[in-house]
């Protein structure tokens, strides 16, 4: 047997390894595709072993692999994702969520590359981004662990241009009835022009549904028309033009929440828009958002919880502090206290010149002459609410009571300093006395 069968007989002993790896990463990241509200196929395949080798007996003509382990080494998408785009502009957007999902193999490579194309060209051939990741272990339970060995392949490019890409690799690249003749190659090369055509007219497209979406008054229909609308409201309230899918964050909790309380419009959100603010990085539009319509009524912390299902929560923390009864108990309490925490920051920021939706509670608690201490811990419980009310995991009930616990102290650390309210001195008007 030589050494390419033996590669092929060692890669369908683990096949099934491969399937379930690239099948696992196209899961995780078309559940945050959709969370982002970004309309995508994503699809996944393990290598077929016929097609693979095929490819690595044509390698080998240049590569002369020694060992098995080169071969592996040389081919990098026995384990393969497709994301195929509706619209080409969000490229960027989904290679950060990528980078925030998985572990990062080298530096991501952009199509079309400078090496010569195989045959004559007029168009510039195929657009595209292809990532080589790994499964983080942090995500994976014990018996998952061994697939974050896997080295998976993300493809990300238009469904036009996979479409197109798909043909010319099948023609070009694996030709099966011989080689084409110049009048094919032309045919593909026209057929490629049209596609970076429909890749445009998509863009426009993708404007014009952001713009009818914020213009109608109807209920949005669902996450996606969300996302546009709050894209196109966004960059007419802020003055950015560049602001992006990536600045949108977890729509699908935004919109199940507008739902949930009736304000799920156009005109409706555009009150909340009004008090955005750019700086993305720390809050993404759809958790600006989430933030004001919860500080506006306690209540809605609880509908809120129920969106994001955490009354499930003690089902995966089944250790807790007996003082309380569960996670979701602990997550309440909390939340109590940080309305109180909240109501107290607006009534101090009100007064001054720092009177804003999302103040940091530092720079409010720094005009208060408040110690750099307190300031700091203030910042972390902050941190630490954000997570609890945006983030995916649900800290241990146990920690939510310590942090609690120390947001009490906090309040009560601000009470002390907190200017006395002046006492208003009735004046005694006496009667004149009949003489």
């Amino acid at each position: 047997m030589d050494l390419i069968s033996q590669f092929i007989a060692r890669y369908r002993k683990e096949f099934d390894f491969y399937e379930q790896a690239c099948r696992m990463a196209a899961q995780v990241l078309d559940a945050n595709l959709q969370s982002a509200g970004i309309r995508a196929i994503v699809t996944s395949r393990a290598k077929n072993p016929l097609r693979l080798e095929a490819k690595v007996r044509q390698r080998d003509q240049t590569s002369h692999f020694k060992v098995v382990d080169e071969i592996y080494e040389d081919i990098v998408d026995l384990a393969g994702v497709r994301v195929a785009l509706y619209f080409p502009a969000d490229r960027d957007e989904v290679g950060r969520i990528i980078q925030s999902l998985f572990l990062l193999l080298g530096t991501p490579k952009d199509f079309p590359t400078k090496t010569a194309p195989s045959y004559k060209k007029r168009f510039s051939g195929y657009w595209a981004t292809h990532y080589r990741v790994r499964l983080p272990d942090s995500s994976l339970n014990e018996s998952q662990k061994r697939y974050s060995e896997a080295k998976v392949e993300i493809q990300v490019a238009s469904v036009l241009m996979h479409a197109w890409s798909e043909v010319e690799h099948d023609l070009v690249y694996k030709p099966l009835q011989g080689k084409l003749s110049e009048e094919e190659y032309a045919i593909l090369d026209e057929l490629n022009g049209l596609v970076l055509t429909g890749e445009i007219a998509l863009e426009r497209l993708q404007r014009a549904v952001e713009n009818r979406v914020s213009e109608q008054q109807s209920e949005y229909a669902n996450h996606y028309d969300l996302a546009a609308s709050l894209l196109d409201l966004s960059r007419a309230k802020l003055g950015v033009p560049n602001v992006e899918e990536s600045s949108v964050g977890r729509v699908d909790l935004l919109f199940s929440l507008l739902d949930k309380l009736g304000l799920n419009t156009p005109g409706s959100l555009a009150k909340y828009v009004d008090a955005l603010h750019a700086d993305f990085e720390q809050r993404p539009l759809a958790e600006q958002v989430i933030d004001q319509l919860l500080a506006e009524e306690a209540s809605r912390y609880t509908i809120y919880e129920q969106i994001r299902g955490l009354e499930m929560v003690s089902k995966t923390y089944p250790h807790f502090d007996a003082s309380y009864s569960s996670p979701h108990e602990a997550i309440g309490r909390f939340i109590s206290k940080w309305v109180q925490f909240e109501k107290l920051l607006r009534s101090v920021a009100v007064q001054t010149d720092l009177h804003s939706f999302g103040i940091m509670p530092r720079k409010v608690l720094a005009s208060l002459g408040v110690s750099p201490d307190l300031q700091f811990k203030a910042d972390q419980l902050r941190r630490f609410r954000n997570d609890l009310v945006h983030g995916i995991k649900v800290p241990d009930a146990n920690l939510i009571a310590q942090q609690t616990e120390e947001l009490s102290r906090l309040l009560s650390a601000i009470q002390v300093v907190l200017p006395k309210p002046k006492k208003t001195v009735r004046k005694t008007v006496r009667k004149p006395t009949r003489k």
